[in-house]
């Protein structure tokens, strides 16, 4: 099969643990312009989805034709790890290529089998190093977020910051063959005959280069034990997809969400109430340049005279601008860009799989060129990263000579799932900040004290003035940006997975 002219890679819906549980299944595609992302194109029933009613957020309606961000690998194996193929022999994980056939396993009645497998993705990143002793010898060197199969289910080498997910322990077997000969596994159930006890995990303190795969199983065989292909955001749970890596790897794509929303916006019940694009997953994340989904998106809202906005930290968007120019004369539209970090280097390591902040706020004034207002959402603010008055001041500077017409700011929030990440990178990369942010964010709290976002706020205020921009909050109309002096609505942060931390909003 071929898509815009190169070859892809075709899988069916157990591809992937939960692809299943899509409705309306149509493929999986690669293409080398995207390398490392799979896009898993589905027909959905629906396109418009109903805020639930407790939820904060200032609008009751959402469109979200992707699942998950291909903008931006932290599940991942030291690249000398042994990989066991289809053939029986052994190859260095660093020598395993898409398409491969690798032993994974499957379970079939009561008991999980062997089975030959295809490696649909490879991708590298740089993670802390653990290593994981066995009492025959065996040993395996990966990240802390790495999941094996043991006597007591799937866990992860290391436990998660707050301590909730299942790791190893020195009470664990794992799962497989450890150093003993390999031979023709294929169908045979997964018996572990060598002994396999975990004796000891070492943090190596240092971080090194490391690879993942993705198999059509969900896991592999590294240096004779079972290893899960560590799938890492809520929304993608569901598919049994994690929301780190997968969110950013494994991209589900309506691809028929026009036509289903011609269909919904025409019912006699659509009452034109709001709807926001942007508060899940973003709209014009890479990926819209293939599908091209939003022109007909917009083209719907503003026929049947419904209200939007959207949220992006997506260039694409100018793309669009003639389009939203002229929806905007017959119906409310409201535009942001989320730019978060205006220091280039810290920029490149928290997101680095997103556009500068130069090249968002060039898309802001292309927004204000084409007659449209364009608010900058300046969120989160990292404490002690980017919450120095020097970065606000240069943030705002820039803001404000791009032309934006607001700017909403909030505080760092880490949410559960999303603390782990973030705090993972932290160590890594400013480890003497882990002690303030555990003080500001003991225990399970997802917010900084109200006394530092008091602070904040109070920091901010003058350099709003100062730049001549009004203090923006969200639209009660679509949910985008709207001119006030009022205090903001906090903004559920978005943390979304990469290879440092997860990209922030």
């Amino acid at each position: 099969m071929r898509w815009n002219g190169q070859e892809l890679g075709v899988e069916d819906a157990s591809a992937l643990p939960g692809l299943g549980r899509l409705d309306g299944f149509v493929r999986s595609v690669q293409t080398p312009e995207f390398a490392g992302i799979t896009f898993h194109e589905v027909l959905a029933k629906s396109a418009l989805n109903k805020v639930p009613g407790p939820s904060r957020m200032p609008f009751g309606w959402t469109i979200n034709p992707y699942r998950g961000c291909s903008h931006a690998c932290s599940y991942c194996l030291h690249p000398d790890t042994l990989i066991l193929m289809a053939d029986g022999r052994h190859k260095t994980l660093s020598s395993i290529r898409i398409g491969d056939r690798v032993i994974g396993t499957e379970r079939r009645g009561s008991y999980r089998r062997y089975v030959s497998t295809t490696v649909s993705a490879v991708w590298s990143t740089r993670k802390r190093a653990h290593r994981v002793r066995l009492a025959d010898g065996t040993e395996v060197i990966g990240s802390a977020d790495h999941r094996f199969l043991t006597d007591r289910g799937w866990k992860y080498i290391r436990p998660s910051e707050s301590g909730q997910r299942p790791h190893l322990t020195t009470n664990n077997r794992l799962q497989g063959f450890g150093t003993g000969p390999a031979r023709d596994l294929v169908g045979d159930a997964v018996k572990t005959h060598a002994d396999l006890r975990v004796v000891g995990i070492d943090d190596l303190g240092e971080t090194v280069d490391m690879i993942d795969i993705t198999t059509g199983t969900g896991d592999f065989i590294a240096n004779g034990v079972v290893s899960h292909n560590c799938f890492a955001r809520p929304t993608h749970e569901y598919l049994d997809l994690d929301g780190g890596d997968d969110f950013d790897r494994q991209i589900v794509v309506k691809v028929n969400v026009g036509d289903v929303l011609r269909k919904e916006l025409g019912r006699a019940s659509w009452q034109r109430h709001p709807v926001a694009l942007g508060t899940n997953t973003d709209p014009y994340q890479r990926a819209e340049g293939r599908y091209a989904l939003m022109p007909r998106i917009i083209d719907e809202l503003t026929a049947s005279r419904t209200p939007f906005s959207i949220l992006t930290k997506g260039t694409l968007l100018r793309r669009d601008l003639d389009r939203l120019a002229d929806a905007s004369r017959h119906v409310s539209v409201d535009i942001a860009m989320s730019i978060a970090i205006y220091d280039d280097e810290l920029q490149q390591s928290v997101e680095h799989g997103t556009p500068t902040a130069p090249a968002r706020l060039a898309t802001v004034r292309a927004v204000r060129e084409a007659g449209l207002d364009c608010g900058v959402f300046l969120m989160p603010i990292l404490p002690y990263l980017t919450d120095t008055r020097a970065h606000l001041d240069e943030a705002l500077r820039r803001a404000s000579e791009a032309g934006a017409t607001s700017v909403v700011h909030t505080a760092l929030r880490l949410k559960p799932g999303v603390k782990e990440w973030y705090l993972q990178w932290l160590a890594r990369e400013h480890p003497d900040l882990l002690p303030k942010y555990r003080a500001m964010y003991p225990g399970r709290a997802a917010e900084p004290p109200k006394e530092y976002r008091r602070w904040l706020a109070a920091r901010v205020r003058p350099l709003l003035r100062a730049h001549g921009l009004a203090h923006g909050e969200e639209s009660p109309v679509t949910g985008g940006p709207a001119h006030s002096t009022s205090a903001p609505t906090l903004w559920e942060a978005d943390v979304r997975g990469a290879a440092g931390p997860p990209t922030l909003f």
